[in-house]
């Protein structure tokens, strides 16, 4: 069965992803409301409470297949601040930083021959982009360094769940890995390789660019469930708004969006929106606006900032508006959750471990389309080769994650 590690693990989902078939032999998160949801739906047995600093090689066990790092985003996200993940070193920290911490523990593994044979980093789209696309070349001249070849692929989880989550996913391999032809392709796939990766890739140096995958995917799948099959007439955790209060909310739009809401009700079909609050210029000062949309899609879910952020709906049936918060099962539902999976009963703490996650149907198709095949060529190459392979050192069976403390 194959093996891996999870790092910035938050509540799972990439243990949910991968599925039953691969063994989480160590995860890692230092947020202790994550840790206790993880624990909560995984069990103790694998997860450590620590900064990804404090991680020890002796913490991980023998080698791992594979090891996964969703570092932080807010440093490389449009909406942050474009610190980017700084330098090796460097005196000044950054939240997406953590990225050296990962790399040092990978060059520790490598030091004593426990180098994962697969690594998966995980972020948003602005690392491809933010500060001319520095932060990318450094990331893959980092994995260079450690005798790796990458590749990439731009995944959007609306063509697995109704919900807008464009991810990149970097993944190498060892330089002297092969790689069987059916899983790279000569040139990019508009879906998966989109045109800010091209260009992130064509900033590389002479070799990365050389060493570099364009990883076959296939054909994009076709979404099959829509928002209106999971927003729910009787919601759990979440009311309806009054009447009031949906009146002051329509009240809040601009005349375009009072017409897609009148065409919303002329449809007489039951149609379900997303609802936003953004702050317009409006004849020279800024204003709260309400904007609706009803293209099928919730927009990207992320950790509420304060009451305006926080995800809303709105449900449209012939004369009838309706309005509320989305509900934290629902969240759970557009990141391709199933309904045995336990969030936080506080709104806030739900929705802080949905918006940091990953989707985990984004997860099982990589696992299918990649990861299986990808680690089935290099462990053939591995047995053809001549001689038995050196047995990987064994570290202890738990560390410290035996003695988990949950704190809230």
């Amino acid at each position: 069965m194959p093996s891996y590690l999870e790092f910035f693990a938050g509540g799972g989902m990439v243990r949910a992803g991968l599925g039953g078939r691969w063994k989480c032999q160590f995860a890692n998160d230092f947020d202790p409301l994550k840790v206790k949801v993880y624990a909560n739906n995984w069990g103790e047995a694998e997860i450590l409470e620590d900064d990804i600093h404090n991680v020890e090689p002796a913490d991980l066990g023998r080698r791992a297949d594979l090891a996964w790092a969703s570092f932080p985003c807010q440093d490389l996200s449009t909406a942050g601040n474009g610190l980017g993940i700084g330098q090796a070193g460097g005196a000044t920290r950054t939240r997406s930083g953590t990225f050296w911490a990962f790399i040092d523990l990978m060059k520790r593994l490598k030091a004593n021959g426990r180098l994962p044979r697969i690594l998966v980093l995980e972020n948003v789209v602005g690392l491809l982009t933010i500060n001319g696309g520095e932060e990318f070349r450094t990331v893959i001249a980092s994995l260079e360094r450690l005798g790796m070849r990458a590749g990439a692929v731009v995944v959007d989880a609306r063509h697995f769940v109704p919900q807008s989550r464009s991810r990149v996913f970097i993944v190498a391999i060892a330089k002297t890995s092969a790689v069987a032809d059916e899983l790279v392709r000569d040139e990019p796939h508009p879906t998966w390789h989109p045109d800010p990766l091209v260009k992130a890739v064509a900033k590389l140096s002479p070799h990365c660019r050389e060493q570099w995958m364009w990883f076959n995917l296939g054909a994009a799948p076709e979404l099959k469930k829509t928002l209106n099959r999971i927003i729910k007439s009787n919601p759990v955790g979440v009311e309806w708004h009054t009447p009031a209060e949906t009146k002051r909310l329509v009240g809040m739009m601009s005349e375009a969006h009072r017409q897609k809401l009148a065409e919303a009700k002329k449809s007489g079909k039951r149609m379900v929106g997303t609802l936003s609050l953004r702050m317009r210029p409006s004849n020279g000062k800024t204003i709260q606006r309400t904007e609706i949309c009803f293209r099928g899609l919730a927009g990207c879910l992320r950790t509420p900032k304060g009451g305006g952020s926080r995800p809303r709906v709105i449900v449209v049936k012939g004369g009838s508006v309706r309005t509320r918060l989305l509900a934290s099962s629902e969240a759970a539902a557009l990141m391709g959750l199933k309904t045995s999976y336990e969030l936080p009963d506080v709104y806030e703490y739900a929705f802080r471990v949905v918006g940091d996650g990953v989707a985990v149907p984004v997860v099982s198709f990589l696992r299918a389309k990649l990861f299986n095949p990808l680690l089935r060529s290099v462990k053939k190459q591995r047995a053809a080769g001549a001689g038995k392979p050196k047995k990987a050192a064994r570290g202890p069976d738990k560390g410290r994650r035996g003695q988990l403390e949950l704190r809230m």
